[in-house]
């Protein structure tokens, strides 16, 4: 059932603004107490006393940002209005999967130290117009919110709520699983073991450095937005979306080395160095000619739940290796990651790769290839191409909004790109080699690194 805000049976709103709000996506209905001067304002200034409610709903802007709005509604009869604001809160009362009473963890260490007055001044005012109960606690340590899950009343909660970065929800997200093992009798240590499944969902108030996870499953990094997400029962990353389409590229062969190697882009990379000057010699070779046109390209089919191309390898001080560590930034290529449709678990241990010095490639669902360029086109936008290299560019810049059949929809198909959202379906990507220059002679290699990088040396010799 959905609610219209222009016209509620013998209803009118307080303003002339039309709007159509699922009930799904009403937080609150509260009565309202019109004031003095509301009463002697425009047409409420004949009646005696105007009885009005007030709804307070999801207003969707653009970049997948939310916000709280309201309407309000006014009539002569009380009773009238006191059965609408009845129905209505019985109608939010069927929402079940919304929650009741969060367990809320805060770093207030995290990102620029701002974690706790994110939440209070954001935060908590929403949780309590949406009517839900808190018990807020506030970590002074590394670990303390896992170690707190093995010993609260987890079964009173209905979700878990995270104030931080992706390092905060690490902690909350392995402290919970590894609750739900121990009340399990299951030894999480041991690798042969089932592990059960978590029935708690777990909320994202953005307050770290990067907030990669919130961006990942959000669509941005948000506190309000992703407060409002949490109170109508957010299921976004649970529902487990993947991109379904056709990826094609071109190997870089001029480079040396791959994404699966050890050595780091440092001052004075050989491999960059080396790289350029072999796609140098192969330009020309080929004169005027793109060589990129005349190469192979590979293509792969198949359901992605990510699709991320670095040229360096985005290290951060949560993510310390980044998403890519052997990628280099002048040597004419990127690295195309393809993390292939898998269970949420172990989506999640990908991502939680990227926070630790563990692999985040030693996975049998994801695929690391060095390319020089690359295309995605979305399944329903091939139209039964015969050729598939071509897809991309017969189909590049083409948008789902200009195709509304297309089940791509613009919040399915959107791309970060340098923190800029690209709203396509297909696109194509080339990397050009040392357009430009820094004022940066590249980080220096430790004496641990440089004692490492000088025995291969050696041994190539």
């Amino acid at each position: 059932m959905t609610g219209r805000a222009n016209v509620l049976g013998g209803l009118s709103p307080a303003h002339c603004e039309n709007c159509f709000v699922p009930t799904s996506e009403i937080i609150a209905v509260e009565e309202t107490d019109l004031n003095k001067k509301q009463h002697n304002s425009g047409k409420w200034q004949k009646m005696a006393k105007p009885h009005a409610f007030t709804v307070y709903y999801v207003k969707k802007a653009r970049n997948h940002r939310w916000r709280c709005s309201d309407v309000t509604f006014w009539c002569v009869d009380e009773q009238l209005c006191n059965q609408w604001i009845q129905a209505l809160k019985e109608l939010l009362e069927l929402q079940k999967a919304r929650p009741k009473q969060l367990l809320v963890y805060i770093n207030p260490y995290g990102g620029k130290r701002q974690g706790k007055r994110i939440y209070e001044q954001k935060v908590a005012p929403l949780f309590s117009l949406a009517s839900i109960s808190t018990d807020v606690f506030i970590t002074e340590r590394a670990n303390h919110a896992k170690d707190n899950l093995f010993e609260v009343n987890i079964n009173k909660y209905d979700g878990v709520v995270c104030v931080g970065g992706d390092g905060m929800f690490s902690e909350v997200m392995h402290g919970l699983i590894g609750r739900m093992q121990k009340d399990s009798g299951i030894d999480q240590n041991n690798p042969k073991a089932p592990l059960v499944q978590c029935n708690i969902r777990i909320g994202i108030i953005p307050a770290g450095s990067t907030d990669c996870i919130c961006y990942s499953t959000v669509g941005i990094s948000d506190p309000v937005t992703s407060a409002l997400h949490i109170i109508v029962g957010f299921k976004t990353f649970l529902s487990h979306h993947c991109y379904e389409g056709t990826i094609s590229f071109q190997p870089a062969k001029h480079t040396l080395g791959s994404p699966r190697d050890k050595d780091s882009c440092r001052t004075g990379c050989h491999i960059c160095r080396q790289s350029e000057q072999q796609l140098a010699e192969q330009r020309k070779k080929c004169g005027l000619k793109h060589e990129e046109d005349e190469e192979e390209w590979k293509v792969i089919k198949g359901k992605f739940l990510a699709i991320n191309v670095v040229n360096m390898s985005c290290a951060c001080p949560r993510s310390p290796k980044g998403l890519s560590p052997a990628a280099h930034l002048a040597d004419g290529s990127a690295d195309l990651i393809l993390v292939r449709k898998c269970s949420r678990f172990d989506f999640l241990r990908y991502l939680v790769r990227h926070t630790n010095q563990d692999d985040q490639f030693d996975f049998s669902f994801v695929d690391v290839y060095r390319v020089k360029s690359f295309q995605f086109t979305s399944k329903l936008l091939e139209d039964n191409e015969s050729d598939v290299t071509d897809i991309g560019k017969k189909h590049f810049g083409r948008f789902c909004r200009d195709h509304p059949a297309c089940c791509c929809s613009i919040a399915n198909s959107t791309w970060n790109c340098d923190g800029e959202t690209l709203d396509s379906s297909a696109i194509e990507v080339r990397v050009h080699c040392q357009l430009m220059k820094l004022f940066a002679r590249g980080i220096e290699e430790n004496c641990k690194e440089a004692s490492r990088n000088q025995s291969r040396v050696e041994q190539l010799l």
